[in-house]
């Protein structure tokens, strides 16, 4: 297509994020694009270069801002692009966002896409706030489109003035990659067996509720509120059983009162982090997901793609992810006890689950198959590119 040797370039924070390009670079490449990825050091997913052919290089690209390291991480990101030429380049996340917005423009890449996975703004404080508001207007000013994640996610920027309606997108009812509810996501004996095991393996009755968390042990993660919220719960359904998955979040971290109380409930289970959740997700009777803001969540997806109904917030990006009252039910944020009454109503009345459970899955198959997100930003390639070609089938 060009002098290029890769045609849309990703730029993302940790390896770990290549995961959201799974399946969409052979899908792009089956239309004449190539991808690359550029990231931070780290260990991304097993095989990704190889079997999606993605062209992969890495920097020194933290998470956290720091001018001088940053300033260097954007210097070898130039470098990068200046070898590679690509004709657009997608930059995820604020970190990412900020330095692959600026190696594009100062390297004349034709074609910039901010991509917004979500807004930490919305709940930080203090400098750090500043800060970010600062790194949202210059990617959003340097991008020629800003795709998010969700389409409360784009009116929450609209609301903040960091955009212009003009650039904005979101691929259909939102989601950056889709989700595979007829393979990966889909209900089968293998997994019944693994969450069968994950419950044994745990001691847990066959026939007991059991609720879900799956996420960063985070405050913005609404961990505060489960722990209050489970603690209603219990005391209400003696026999129900809580699975917790995720890494701990330095950054973000619970009191550790808070992790103290629920450590020494013997029906609390902390099975870590976790590759595949699937086994946690079938094991479980639902999902709870309290969060303070997402972009939105793949959980949440995930967990409904396999029948599990959804307890999540009105929060911006929550709110897309479930149908109130048909694959799930929306709480206010911050409101533990609202959230452990709900919860409670939910481990008590397994014929809902398994209802709204159904609905979720239907609905998922339905709105958020993987081909719709990337037939979508193959559009959006050919209009920034001026190449209508490349989004015929």
């Amino acid at each position: 297509m060009s002098k290029s040797l890769v045609d849309i370039l990703h730029v993302m924070t940790v390896p770990d994020s290549f995961i959201f390009l799974r399946g969409q670079a052979a899908f792009m490449g089956a239309h004449g694009i190539r991808l690359g990825a550029v990231a931070g050091p780290g260990k991304g997913p097993a095989g990704f270069a190889a079997e999606e052919d993605v062209l992969v290089r890495y920097i020194a690209l933290g998470r956290q801002f720091s001018p001088l390291a940053d300033l260097r991480a954007l210097v070898q990101l130039i470098r990068v692009m200046r070898k590679l030429r690509p004709r657009l380049v997608q930059a995820h996340t604020p970190k990412g966002g900020l330095l692959g917005m600026t190696a594009a423009f100062a390297t004349g890449v034709p074609a910039r896409i901010y991509h917004m996975r979500g807004l930490p703004l919305e709940t930080a404080q203090g400098p750090l706030r500043v800060i970010l508001s600062v790194v949202e207007r210059v990617s959003c000013r340097l991008a020629h489109r800003v795709v998010f994640e969700s389409p409360s996610l784009r009116d929450r920027a609209s609301s903040m003035s960091l955009v212009g309606a003009s650039k904005m997108r979101v691929p259909g009812l939102g989601s950056g990659n889709g989700v595979d509810a007829r393979v990966r996501y889909a209900p089968s004996a293998e997994l019944d067996a693994a969450a069968l095991e994950l419950r044994a393996r745990h001691t847990i009755p066959p026939d007991a509720p059991v609720a879900a968390f799956v996420g960063r042990i985070a405050v913005d993660k609404g961990f505060v509120e489960l722990a209050k919220a489970w603690q209603i719960a219990h005391a209400r359904t003696p026999d129900a059983w809580l699975l917790i998955a995720g890494p701990d979040d330095a950054r973000d971290g619970v009191p550790a009162s808070v992790r103290e109380a629920l450590e020494a409930d013997p029906r609390v289970v902390w099975l870590g982090s976790m590759d595949d959740p699937r086994p946690v997700y079938v094991a479980s009777q639902l999902l709870l997901l309290p969060s303070h803001r997402e972009g939105l969540p793949n959980v949440v997806l995930e967990a409904a793609a396999l029948s599990r109904p959804i307890i999540t917030t009105r929060a911006t990006g929550c709110r897309d992810s479930i149908v109130d009252g048909v694959t799930g039910t929306l709480v206010d944020v911050g409101d533990a006890v609202a959230l452990g009454r709900v919860l409670s109503e939910y481990l008590n009345d397994a014929a809902r689950c398994k209802r709204e459970g159904a609905a979720g899955r239907a609905w998922v198959l339905a709105e958020f198959a993987p081909e719709r997100v990337w037939r979508f930003f193959l559009r959006e390639y050919a209009a920034l590119l001026g190449d209508p070609a490349i989004a015929q089938d």
